[in-house]
């Protein structure tokens, strides 16, 4: 997603949709950024704010140049009336950017169960996914673009890290009350087990590409994602950008370039 943005020339449009406080961050402020959501809240980062029904988008057809739905789509209930407003919204040419996760995999399971101990019905979950296809077909039908790749995304248990929840549910006593270190160590053994084993323990959901859109390494993954914040990067990448720290004999370490969290690092 940043590389999208960074690639869009002056002036371009992006719509943040369901962003809540904002779905990402950049410091270009030669974009003309628009996060919408139900409700403005009161943390905000850069951009202007709408209040809106994502399926009722108050703005003019063709407007956007670039659409990001960061993980936003499982939560809204009239689904393709909303995925037909992207369509309506984003100009001839425009990219969109949309990641979900996958409702089969262990990491969206927990959520929705920690959702029904304190977060609503599913942590706010209406729309199941579970293949890429489904997601694939249901954007290419509905807005006419063509899906130009995927990426696979990986979980690093951010939504149980007590930093990021205001009002712990009961059950996240189960996670060490959302201990960061043991969430470091919980996911690091997830990804080994993947590695070792072959399982899907540490897969998450996937992202998608459409449109007009220049894709970069769309087939690597990015198996090290901060406990804290959420975002990927790839091993080689933290080798080269940060302090990489051995910890006992088959532990390493780093502090993530984006946010400062402290976690376990595995190979891709």
């Amino acid at each position: 997603m940043d590389h999208l943005i960074a690639a869009l020339p002056p002036g371009s449009r992006v719509l943040d949709l369901g962003a809540r406080a904002g779905s990402f961050q950049t410091d270009r402020s030669d974009l003309q950024l628009v996060r919408l959501d139900l409700a403005i809240p009161t943390s905000r980062h850069a951009g202007a704010y709408v209040a809106a029904d994502a399926a009722r988008m108050p703005f003019s057809p063709q407007c956007f140049d670039l659409i990001v739905s960061n993980h936003s789509l499982e939560h809204f209930p009239e689904l393709e009336r909303t995925v037909r407003e992207i369509g309506r919204v984003l100009r001839p040419g425009g990219g969109l950017f949309i990641a979900v996760p996958d409702a089969g995999t262990l990491t969206d399971r927990i959520y929705r169960w920690l959702g029904e101990g304190g977060l609503g019905p599913g942590g706010g979950h209406v729309n199941a996914f579970h293949s890429p296809g489904q997601v694939i077909g249901l954007l290419q039908e509905l807005t006419g673009l063509q899906c130009r790749g995927t990426r696979v995304l990986f979980s690093g248990l951010s939504f149980l890290n007590a930093r990021n929840v205001t009002h712990p549910p009961r059950r996240l006593l189960l996670f060490a009350n959302g201990n960061e270190r043991f969430l470091a160590v919980l996911t690091w053994v997830m990804r080994t087990a993947d590695l070792l084993f072959g399982t899907r323990l540490s897969q998450y959901g996937w992202e998608f590409y459409f449109g007009n859109i220049e894709l970069v390494d769309s087939a690597e993954w990015w198996a090290n994602v901060c406990v804290r914040c959420g975002s990927g990067h790839s091993e080689a990448f933290l080798r080269k950008h940060t302090p990489v720290q051995r910890r006992l004999r088959f532990w390493e370490s780093y502090r993530c370039p984006n946010c400062g969290g402290w976690n376990l690092l595995t190979g891709d």
